[in-house]
């Protein structure tokens, strides 16, 4: 059974602002995560960041990721933000946005 994919305002806002070559890539990972959610690595504390619960999916020659939450009983992927890894700044930005 495939899962609904539900976007956050600002990861809706990350997407709009990727180039269109990243955009494509992103929607393919898109499509995978409706069929198989678990393919994204579980994030956990790291760098002093505490996103347990939620999820990564690398594309683009792994300099982006997807942020995300598996909501199993729901069958919902909830995407929390798209951006680069490099300096931990997409982690940091689903910090900041659920600090609001």
């Amino acid at each position: 059974m495939d899962y609904d994919l539900k976007w956050k305002r600002e990861a809706e806002q990350d997407f709009d602002r990727l180039d269109t070559a990243v955009q494509k890539q992103a929607l393919i990972q898109f499509e995978k995560l409706i069929k198989s959610p678990e393919l994204g690595l579980p994030l956990g504390k790291k760098a002093g960041l505490d996103l347990t619960g939620y999820r990564k999916l690398y594309f683009f020659q792994k300099k982006y990721r997807i942020v995300y939450k598996l909501n199993e009983k729901n069958k919902k992927v909830v995407i929390f933000a798209i951006g680069k890894r490099e300096d931990m700044k997409v982690y940091r930005e689903v910090i900041k946005r659920l600090e609001r």
